[in-house]
């Protein structure tokens, strides 16, 4: 991973590592010493950017990164992903050896699958995010899951798959889904603030979607939002996040269908630390992510928790991944992927139904401070770790 980075994965990261820490464990952070994006190489301190504390350090480990020498996408920059990941590994391997610690966790198969030759296995912990349907993916992460002491999945249906199709000791394997830093939103702004701080209208009804627009190549839905909003005459689109070629390309698609560029609403790229206040200007969130196997059964989408957090009524596609997180009618709106005939009716039932708004909102945030912080989640998995080397 680049640190800091526009992508999820990077608050995750660092907010676990946080919690960690917070739980006791003297934490250091190895990531990738790469070449960042022009924006984020000005980020001088990545703590504050994540706005997280500086109770753990992080190592910046040397590799070959040439991804600045292609164009995304291209032949070139996959041969660039591939020197970059074993460099990294072989670099990381012969640190360790002069290195020594209670737990390695990572969710780097590559690294994984060399610590299992130098160090014990109860010693491993493997945070599973991908599931590979077929191929050298998925022959290395079932050598991992078979020789690692922990396996920590984000979603039930994940941690199925790898019981049933990888092999996996179901004792040692727990969910853990993504979360939330509770400090984030404790304090937030109410939404006539946050919008006089962004400088949104006070009387627009704004449906608002936080994130990256694709992941894995995956389109993550948003056009359906397009076209389920774009032919209600008084309903905003908001944005928060990138990239701005995609969200280009949906604002033309949005004109395309005759509605006016006032009610397109593009924040761009913000820190971390900013999102909530964001959140805090919507009238609904929206998680619109496909059908697609990645989304329904292997994604722990951190901007669900946020949402929950933020109090704000969310509507969401009816996926097996946060079955267990959401429930249709109390915490949420949940409904058909790609269906814009069914986002725009539930749009059009929350805009007139203040207290429906209000009593999914509360619950949602009531839910994801008792069940879905970063804290609760580190306890648990360190407490599987401790049982799991018990049994060897």
């Amino acid at each position: 991973m680049r640190l800091p980075t526009e992508k999820a994965h990077g608050l995750q990261i660092m907010q676990n590592c946080e919690a960690f820490a917070d739980a006791g464990c003297d934490v250091t952070l190895w990531v990738a010493r790469r070449w960042n994006t022009r924006e984020l190489r000005a980020v001088a301190d990545p703590y504050a950017y994540y706005g997280v504390r500086t109770n753990f350090k992080i190592r910046r480990v040397p590799c070959i990164d040439i991804f600045p020498l292609f164009p995304a996408d291209s032949a070139g920059a996959r041969v660039a992903f591939y020197i970059l990941q074993l460099s990294y590994a072989l670099v990381c391997l012969l640190l360790l050896l002069f290195s020594r610690a209670d737990i390695y966790y990572s969710r780097d198969e590559f690294v994984l699958s060399l610590l299992i030759r130098l160090r014990p296995r109860e010693s491993l912990a493997y945070e599973v995010h991908q599931f590979p349907a077929s191929g050298r993916g998925a022959a290395l992460q079932r050598h991992i899951v078979a020789n690692v002491g922990s396996v920590i999945a984000i979603t039930p249906p994940l941690r199925a798959d790898l019981i049933r199709k990888r092999g996996a000791d179901p004792e040692r394997v727990i969910v853990a889904h993504d979360g939330i830093r509770r400090a984030r939103f404790e304090k937030l702004p109410d939404r006539a603030s946050a919008r006089g701080q962004i400088g949104w209208r006070q009387e627009a009804f704004i449906i608002g979607y936080v994130g990256r627009l694709h992941t894995l190549g995956l389109d993550k839905g948003v056009g359906t939002l397009v076209e389920a909003l774009a032919a209600m005459d008084d309903a905003c689109l908001a944005l928060v996040g990138g990239p701005a070629d995609m969200a280009e390309a949906l604002r033309r698609r949005w004109l395309a269908l005759g509605a006016s560029s006032e009610r397109f609403l593009y924040a761009g790229q913000v820190s971390p630390d900013h999102v909530p206040r964001y959140l805090s200007a919507f009238d609904i969130c929206v998680l619109p992510l496909p059908a697609e196997t990645h989304f329904a059964h292997h994604a722990s989408p951190m901007k669900l928790y946020e949402y929950m957090a933020s109090g704000r009524a969310i509507i969401a596609s009816d996926l097996p991944a946060w079955s267990d997180v959401v429930e249709d009618g109390a915490t949420a709106l949940l409904l058909p992927p790609d269906d814009a005939e069914a986002w725009s009716e539930a749009v059009d039932r929350l805009r007139h139904d203040g207290d429906l708004r209000a009593r999914l909102g509360q619950r949602a945030r009531q839910r994801a401070l008792k069940h879905y912080t970063w804290d609760i989640r580190a306890a648990r998995i360190l407490a599987h770790i401790q049982a799991a080397g018990q049994d060897y």
